[in-house]
């Protein structure tokens, strides 16, 4: 398939990757082009940026969770109609899982055989920033840098310098942005605020960035670069077909969101789906009801510390989750949802721990093994999985994975719960397992 394509990547993190892989999505798709955006690696928050830019959902392309083999298949899948592909990197260029390049912006760029925009943060430094470029155009020779967009730049002057540099040093420069405040995304302590708690300020601020790259940088040359992708052999990822679940004709899947959890990959939907199941959203911090007729629950990621007070609010909902006779996928945040308590607040009871918010960042790729059989795992199995989270919990019993100096989790027949953030498209059994062990839904007493 030919799919225009760009990767949009930084030397490191805080470099202005976001604002200009947002804002080129959204001026593209002012333009009336169809645009499919990306994100490398296992974060949910740009993604969400990404969907409100483009219209289409923010996907996730990560080596570690899913394989080298389907990251190609995965965005043709994603970039299916579409006139041209966005790709916000991750990190810098070249920092993959530990020491390795694994899972890299460059490894994905590669996988995608995509030319690499490197946004460089031109602040405090001006010929240098020529230095950068070249060590980075050449450090890989798998990996084509088309060109940079200078981000931060103070003043015509110090533009002139950079691109005198750049220039002499035979780097293209795409586009360069001045220094705006008011482009500004408010910050959490785990990244920017999720767009689906930001709303109308989220669409605004999309807008501004849209704007910001649209008189900033070269569209046109952009456009070239993208299109000077060559095409990419092999099929399109599909959600493999299940079997219909235990409780006879089509499962109903409840699945958690609202603004304390908006952390979830689209593949997990559409595999839900492909296994038989229809997928109904609910939010415990305003339903009171899960859906009607729900044979499964999976309640991801997101803050629910932020909204512990709503949520235990919410008792008749906690109550409904309380007795739900049917599998229980949680993960992160669902965990903590599920727990006896979380700061203090009475939770659903379902894991019996506590959970509590810490000044420690929890951060990594995970390879678990799990100890015994849940909804979603059986002994000994292997699933590779990512940690991102600043809360701890105390778990009575032993834990449901073990991995390379940690273990997590807790599972039973009726629950999985831990905090790995797992992806089914790497792992299409999961979603069938949930499925195929749903129950027909009882009256909730």
């Amino acid at each position: 398939m030919v799919v225009p394509r760009l990767v949009i990547a930084a030397p490191s993190s805080g470099s202005g990757k976001t604002t200009v892989a947002t804002g080129l999505m959204a001026a593209l798709r002012a333009r009336g082009l169809r645009v499919s955006p990306h994100k490398v690696g296992p974060d949910y928050i740009d993604p969400g940026y990404h969907a409100l830019a483009t219209g289409r959902p923010g996907r996730n392309l990560d080596p570690w969770l899913v394989g080298e083999r389907l990251v190609a298949p995965l965005f043709l899948h994603g970039a299916a109609g579409c006139d041209v592909a966005v790709v916000e990197g991750v990190m810098g260029l070249f920092d993959g899982k530990g020491d390795t390049g694994f899972a890299s912006t460059a490894h994905v760029a590669t996988l995608l055989d995509a030319p690499v925009v490197l946004v460089l943060d031109a602040a405090r430094q001006s010929r240098s920033v020529a230095a950068v470029a070249h060590g980075f155009a050449t450090f890989d020779p798998r990996v084509r840098v088309g060109g940079v967009v200078l981000n931060r730049v103070g003043s015509d002057r110090h533009e002139e310098l950079c691109r005198s540099a750049l220039a002499a040093a035979g780097v293209p420069v795409l586009g360069a942005i001045r220094r705006d405040d008011a482009v500004a995304t408010p910050s959490r302590h785990l990244g920017l605020v999720p767009a689906a708690e930001r709303k109308a300020e989220a669409l605004a601020a999309v807008d501004r960035l849209a704007a910001l790259v649209a008189r900033s940088c070269d569209l046109d040359a952009l456009l070239r670069l993208a299109r000077s992708a060559p095409p990419l052999g092999g099929p399109a990822w599909e959600p493999p077909p299940g079997t219909p679940g235990a409780a006879g004709g089509r499962t109903v899947v409840a699945m958690a969101g609202g603004a304390a959890f908006t952390f979830g990959y689209a593949e997990h939907a559409e595999l839900l789906r492909a296994a038989g199941a229809e997928v109904a959203v609910f939010d415990p911090l305003r339903d009171e009801r899960l859906p009607d007729g729900a044979g499964a629950l999976v309640i991801g990621g997101g803050f629910p510390e932020m909204y512990a007070a709503e949520l235990a609010a919410n008792e008749p909902l906690r109550e409904q989750v309380a007795a739900f006779p049917g599998p229980i996928a949680a993960e992160c945040a669902g965990l903590l949802y599920l727990c006896d308590e979380l700061d203090g607040r009475r939770m659903c009871g379902r894991v019996p721990g506590r959970a509590r918010m810490t000044s420690r960042l929890t951060l990594g790729y995970r390879d678990a093994v799990a100890l015994r059989r849940s909804p979603l795992t059986r002994a000994g199995e292997r699933l590779r999985g990512h940690e991102f989270h600043r809360t701890a919990v105390r778990y009575t019993g032993e834990p449901l994975f073990r991995w390379d100096g940690g273990h997590d989790g807790y599972g039973d027949t009726g629950v999985t719960a831990s905090y790995l953030h797992l992806h089914w498209a790497g792992a299409p059994h999961l979603a069938q397992r949930l499925v195929s062990s749903s129950r027909s839904p009882s009256v909730l007493r």
